[in-house]
């Protein structure tokens, strides 16, 4: 057969009882049975001396030695948590303000403060492609009153370790949670006019707001009375990953949407910049009914629930302020590494007797006075012609 002589293969098995089966669409096509670790994992910290934080955005939980405070690591990346890049204002992509609240959360619950009673943004922090920022989460010991202050810091991981850190956060952590006062089991409530949200998304793009399917939460909204009552939803395929969270980040980020649906539709957007009286009576929810609530221009009250109206999560005060784009042009300039590279003049010493052969030919550019290669001392060194430059040699050769 392989010397092209032909066989008939029928007669040949026929005595061996063999018969023909249907090989698989990929004859080698093969199935891997390996666990596969969660986006974010990172390993045992154990064997290194930490805790685990249990949360999908930290790595590490540790309890200080000297004191009562906690410190709290992490490494965030867009290859290890995609889904931030859909979080993208003005061409930058940064991690949303309400991401920066479920990690103040979850310290606070690690340090027994079930009260975010303050929580204001200082500096974006912008998330680059194929790069990785640290993170640090320091929580101090309890004052006389139970408190504790909370300071979220970045850094580079591949910083020298005396370069500084950038300070994102500051805020103060407490316990006494009141219980929740309201009610939105009655869905949608009574006498509310329905808003439309087709296309909101796609105007908010156009005004720089870029958000991707992950953030594009909001289903419905109605407005009754001054306030604004939403459904927002995570995707289907983000379900799982939601109980993972306190309040999934993009889901808290939907519901801020809402204030973008009132009857003139001229809102301006903006982003969180103070945070007030967070309180968290439930874990995990993929979908929200929200009550939004305006305190004047740039003020919020946020009541959240779940699907069957139970209190989910409660802000007493939340500040929206405009966005700046050179702001965020800077801190997107301050996020990439400074190169390793740069250039210099650097001075190469001739082989001894080199300046006075004349079988050499030497020739000397002179690129102007800012090169820190003067044409005098070209000249003085160098016997041969001086030129302009490099388009000038070229032209003389």
């Amino acid at each position: 057969h392989t010397r092209a002589v032909p066989l008939d293969w029928s007669a040949y098995f026929a005595a061996t009882g063999a018969r023909r089966v249907d090989l698989p669409t990929y004859a080698f096509q093969r199935r891997r049975f390996w666990l596969e670790a969660p986006a974010g994992f990172i390993g045992d910290v154990e064997s290194a001396g930490l805790g685990a934080a249990h949360h999908p955005l930290l790595g590490a939980a540790v309890p200080l030695a000297d004191g009562e405070g906690f410190l709290f690591t992490g490494r965030l990346s867009l290859d290890t948590h995609p889904w931030l890049a859909d979080h993208a204002v003005m061409g930058t992509v940064l991690l949303p303000g309400t991401a920066f609240v479920e990690l103040a959360v979850r310290a606070g619950d690690q340090a027994g403060c079930d009260v975010l009673e303050e929580l204001t943004l200082e500096a974006p922090l912008v998330l680059t492609p194929h790069s990785a920022v640290r993170l640090q989460i320091v929580v101090s010991a309890p004052d006389q009153d139970g408190r504790r202050t909370l300071d979220l810091y970045s850094g580079d991981p591949d910083a020298a370790d005396d370069e500084p850190w950038t300070r994102h956060a500051a805020g103060v952590l407490a316990s006494g949670a009141p219980r929740p006062a309201f009610d939105l089991t009655a869905w949608p409530p009574p006498g509310a006019e329905a808003v439309a949200v087709d296309g909101l998304y796609e105007h908010l793009g156009q005004g720089g707001f870029a958000y991707g399917p992950v953030f594009q939460g909001l289903r419905a909204a109605w407005t009754l009375g001054g306030d604004v009552y939403a459904e927002v939803a995570l995707p289907e395929d983000r379900h799982a990953e939601a109980t993972r969270f306190g309040l999934h980040p993009a889901l808290l980020d939907a519901a801020l949407h809402a204030t973008f649906v009132s009857s003139d539709g001229d809102r301006q957007a903006g982003l969180p910049f103070s945070w007030r009286g967070v309180s968290l009576h439930a874990v995990g929810a993929s979908a929200l009914r929200v009550r939004l609530t305006a305190d004047g221009d740039d003020t919020l009250r946020l009541q959240l629930a779940d699907t069957t109206g139970a209190p989910v999560a409660t802000v007493d005060h939340l500040i929206v302020r405009p966005v700046s784009a050179d702001r965020l042009a800077g801190a997107s300039r301050a996020a990439y590494h400074e190169s390793l590279f740069r250039i210099e003049w650097a001075t190469v010493p001739l082989p001894p007797g080199a300046a006075d052969d004349p079988a050499t030919p030497w020739a000397v550019i002179d690129a102007g006075p800012d090169s820190g290669a003067g044409s005098a001392a070209g000249s003085a060194a160098l016997p041969g012609p001086v030129h302009a430059d490099l388009a000038a040699l070229g032209a003389a050769l």
